[in-house]
């Protein structure tokens, strides 16, 4: 059987579920998987899962950066030795691996955007859940690309944006931080890369979002102005928050890398936020 078969891990979730609608669109042979009937840390499962495929593209992964301090021993599994088994096996069938990861696996002291071969210094449970996922999968030695994005938002799953909204209509005052600052990255825009890097199979780490820099609280002013929403919106700082997990104040990625292998520019961060919310 001809190995052309992409298997998407995690296709319920937030990218996976835009994943799943656009490779459809490109008329791929596609399998998308997840919980309850597929567990990344099942290597049963795992094994099951890429019998016959060419290209796995793992969004599986746990997310919750606040539970992940309490869930230390789950969010290693998922993020770290889940990662490291599907490694394991794509090198021995030849098949070629993207993996989605974070900014969180840098602890966000840099004066200046992060670039791929920067140390990673991760200062949560789920940043460094991420890393050893990463350090796992290239331990394996598999043909791989590793993509680390960050503040991504879709219409397939709760997210800042959404989330900032659901506030606002139930009235609800908003303290946003100011001194977060990062991009903005739609999922439609971080599939669109990804079926792009299907095609060139380009193996390595690259750092992926959209251009420019905001910080959270302007990026919740820029929302609730696009949209002529009244808010009661105000600013904070990132210490003023009670918080199980540490946030790294500086998320900006450097993309150039993977920009010089695009066909098109990346997207200034309010082009594809604008277009998501005309969507809602």
């Amino acid at each position: 059987m001809a190995k052309d078969r992409v298997v998407v891990l995690g296709g319920s979730g937030m990218l996976g579920t835009d994943l799943v609608l656009t490779c459809k669109k490109e008329r791929l042979c596609l399998t998308a998987l997840d919980l309850p009937e597929f567990d990344i840390t099942n290597e049963r499962h795992l094994a099951e899962a890429l019998k016959d495929a060419g290209i796995v593209i793992n969004c599986a992964a746990y997310t919750d950066v606040e539970k992940a301090e309490s869930e230390a021993e789950l969010a290693y599994k998922v993020n770290g030795q889940a990662v490291g088994t599907l490694g394991s096996l794509a090198k021995d069938a030849g098949i070629w691996v993207v993996h989605i990861s974070t900014d969180f696996v840098f602890d966000g002291k840099s004066d200046r955007p992060y670039v791929e071969t920067d140390t990673p210094n991760p200062i949560n449970t789920y940043g460094k859940s991420k890393l050893l996922g990463e350090q796992l999968l290239i331990e394996s030695g598999c043909a791989h690309c590793i993509i680390r994005t960050e503040w991504t938002y879709g219409l397939g799953g709760d997210n800042f944006v959404t989330k900032l909204i659901k506030r606002a209509r139930a009235g609800g005052k908003l303290r946003v931080v100011d001194d977060q600052i990062g991009a903005p990255t739609a999922t439609v825009e971080l599939v669109r890369v990804v079926c792009e890097l299907v095609r060139k199979k380009p193996e390595g780490l690259f750092h992926y979002a959209s251009a420019g820099y905001v910080s959270r609280f302007e990026m919740a002013k820029f929302v609730f102005d696009k949209l002529n929403m009244s808010a009661d919106l105000s600013r904070c700082g990132t210490s003023d928050y009670v918080s199980a997990a540490a946030r790294p104040l500086n998320s900006r990625l450097d993309c150039s890398k993977i920009a010089a292998l695009l066909d098109e520019p990346i997207e200034h961060w309010k082009v594809p936020l604008e277009r998501f919310l005309e969507q809602l």
